[in-house]
């Protein structure tokens, strides 16, 4: 055990993680009182009711089925497994957001649409008129933007690893392979081809994220501090009997 770690150790009750994988890892580092406090989204700037069909018939002019991503344009994002999708028949691409991958990924993708960096109503509309969100990357500590989509009524194709374990309920979406494109392309497939299927998990996605507004989660760290203060008393008590 390190100085650092063992310092630590002696003066931390209650260290908060947000993600199942996130507390794994500090497991691995010895940190102690480890519980994980997931973060929420804003049910208001995320829902279906943004869906823009004006937007949707701009970006699909031949009625293709819209896949996209939101996020940094970086290479941990590990982008180029969009390339599996972009060859899908029926499908455009779009990708929201910037980063010094946008040049590659212009190349690489050329039938994606490329809307840059949005905030605000545009952003909740871009959301909203997707027909799937595709995730790539594997080191996400949380993965915000899965959360958001799920929130806008989104189905997310996402890797089976750190954040989006936690975020991807059963139904809302499917879990793949870190860095395997190809089954992220046949699950992408899967809800392009079948629309009461998409229907179906879209109308899932918007579930499993009620009740998980910001204020809802962010009562937990008062519990935390509640539990917290309840057993330092109870300590002190016993050491003064």
């Amino acid at each position: 055990m390190s100085g650092l770690t063992r310092m630590i150790h002696l003066s931390v009750d209650r260290t908060l993680a947000p993600s199942t994988a996130s507390v794994q890892q500090l497991e691995g580092m010895q940190i102690p009182g480890l519980s994980r406090w997931p973060r929420g989204v804003d049910p208001e700037m995320f829902d279906p009711g943004f869906r823009d069909a004006r937007l949707h018939a701009e970006l699909a002019p031949n009625g293709e089925t819209l896949v996209g991503y939101v996020g940094r344009l970086a290479p941990e994002k590990e982008l180029e497994l969009l390339a599996h999708v972009d060859r899908l028949a029926g499908v455009r691409l779009v990708i929201v957001g910037g980063g010094p991958e946008e040049a590659r990924l212009r190349a690489l993708l050329p039938g994606a649409a490329f809307l840059g960096v949005l905030h605000g109503e545009e952003l909740s509309r871009a959301y909203a008129t997707l027909d799937v969100f595709a995730h790539t990357g594997r080191h996400e500590t949380y993965c915000r933007a899965a959360r958001e989509a799920l929130a806008s009524g989104v189905p997310v194709v996402a890797p089976r690893a750190g954040g989006p374990i936690d975020v991807v309920d059963e139904g809302a979406g499917f879990l793949y392979q870190p860095g395997n494109g190809t089954e992220l392309a046949s699950y992408v497939a899967m809800l392009v081809d079948d629309p009461h299927l998409r229907a179906q998990v879209s109308a899932s996605a918007h579930r499993s994220v009620r009740g998980r507004s910001w204020q809802a989660v962010n009562d937990r760290p008062v519990e935390h501090y509640r539990e917290v203060c309840g057993s330092r008393v109870t300590r002190a008590a016993r050491r003064v009997g």
